[in-house]
């Protein structure tokens, strides 16, 4: 009859002194942590089946992909998915990190609701991100659809129109030099990128008033002007130049009566020199 292995030396790694390496009827055989030399009783002379072998190799393997797993979420939370690709990028097999991560769910390292409602919170209040650009957040972590929606719903419509108002009047002191219309866009646009909605949005640029006195349409378009009128006279003269000028300078939203005064002027400039 066949005799069982048997192991013949264990030895402690210089590098890791918490992982041991076993050597059985004298040759390398494999390595454990130190935790499974207790848990499995290991110890010089004693048989280890090949199907026992197999499973220490394999519980060891797990507590090096729940270990990495602790350091990847000693950064930061994150999903399920996350940790998962983080695994099996590191080349674990698949049963290996199934195993992993029903520990890290057991021992509360790892829960994909606490995740999107801490994510939900980040983005609100870091982010000043509106419901679709989180949404899309929770997709690329992989978070199931239905928690999704319930994550979201919590994001209520007051929320969103207090942190988007907050945003319009940041972007509005900000292009003061601007036409209300280019202040318009510029609010909007940002708005639609952060993820909010056109009823929401419609909402946050009601609260703002964009009146503009004399003076400062008269600044602003003397500094937009003279840009677009040195652009458009190095191709156009006479009448093709002033209507581009115009039409230019409409599209900015700038008053028709303010376009005529400022063409006036640059005319009345150039029949000076």
């Amino acid at each position: 009859m066949k005799s069982l292995p048997i192991i013949s030396k264990i030895t402690r790694q210089k590098n890791n002194p918490e992982r041991y390496n076993i050597f059985i009827d004298e040759v390398y055989a494999f390595a454990v942590d130190e935790s499974l030399i207790v848990k499995y009783q290991l110890s010089k002379g004693k048989d280890v089946e090949d199907w026992e072998r197999d499973e220490i190799v394999f519980d060891d393997e797990v507590r090096k992909a729940f270990n990495k797993s602790l350091h990847f979420l000693s950064f930061r939370m994150r999903s399920e998915y996350e940790v998962k690709k983080k695994l099996l990028d590191a080349e674990y097999g698949e049963a290996v990190v199934l195993e992993a991560i029903q520990k890290l769910h057991s021992l509360g390292f790892l829960n994909d609701e606490s995740f999107s409602k801490a994510l939900l919170e980040t983005q609100k209040k870091t982010g000043k991100k509106g419901p679709r650009a989180i949404q899309q957040e929770l997709k690329k972590k992989g978070i199931d659809k239905k928690l999704q929606k319930e994550v979201l719903d919590t994001y209520t419509e007051e929320d969103q129109t207090q942190i988007a108002q907050a945003l319009a009047e940041k972007i509005a002191n900000q292009q003061s030099s601007k036409t209300p219309r280019q202040v318009k866009q510029k609010i909007q646009d940002t708005l639609l990128r952060k993820g909010y909605s056109y009823d929401i949005i419609s909402k946050a640029i009601a609260e703002i008033e964009f009146e503009t006195e004399q003076e400062e349409w008269e600044e602003m378009i003397a500094k937009q002007g003279d840009k677009i009128w040195t652009k458009v006279s190095s191709k156009f003269t006479g009448y093709d130049r002033k209507n581009r000028v115009k039409q230019a300078l409409y599209q900015k939203g700038f008053p028709s009566d303010q376009i005529d005064m400022f063409i006036e002027k640059k005319e009345f400039e150039e029949d000076g020199d």
